[in-house]
């Protein structure tokens, strides 16, 4: 059986939210235009996997749940649409630039692991959201992933 992986993905919850995805039960991960990201979608995660849902542009940002990867990465639609805000003239169905997986849920937690509350663990303060704070998809290691699933539930 291979490894499972741990991240920590980003997003605003007045764009897409732990409520939204919840209620769709699953989702592709679109609109992400940072190629470090997208290599990591591409090429690093797994179907099996599981992301932290962190909700980020908000007081207090949070780890608010789980979602677990459900699909291969595969080209990103939105890349193609000229009315999206996701649109990129320099790619082609025959070359895509843009690539997503499927994320589906898991749980929401039942209290919200604030940034702050990773900070005041020294456990969690070394976490790659912190060194890469401007990167929307992070790598958490296995012990970190332990320790906010306790966090979420005290």
């Amino acid at each position: 059986m291979t490894k499972r992986n741990y991240w920590l993905m980003k997003s605003e919850p007045y764009a897409y939210s732990i409520d939204d995805l919840e209620r769709d039960g699953r989702t592709p991960w679109s609109g992400v235009r940072n190629y470090e990201a997208r290599n990591i979608m591409r090429d690093q995660m797994k179907v099996g996997d599981i992301a932290l849902f962190y909700h980020s542009n908000v007081q207090p940002p949070s780890i608010v749940g789980e979602m677990e990867v459900c699909s291969e990465p595969y080209p990103d639609p939105l890349q193609f649409d000229p009315d999206s805000d996701y649109f990129d003239e320099k790619s082609s169905e025959s070359l895509p630039r843009w690539q997503l997986v499927d994320l589906k849920f898991v749980r929401k937690f039942a209290k919200p692991v604030t940034r702050d509350m990773l900070k005041d663990h020294g456990e969690l303060s070394g976490m790659q959201l912190f060194k890469r704070n401007r990167l929307s998809i992070t790598r958490v290691e296995a012990e970190e992933y332990e320790k906010i699933a306790v966090l979420s539930k005290e």
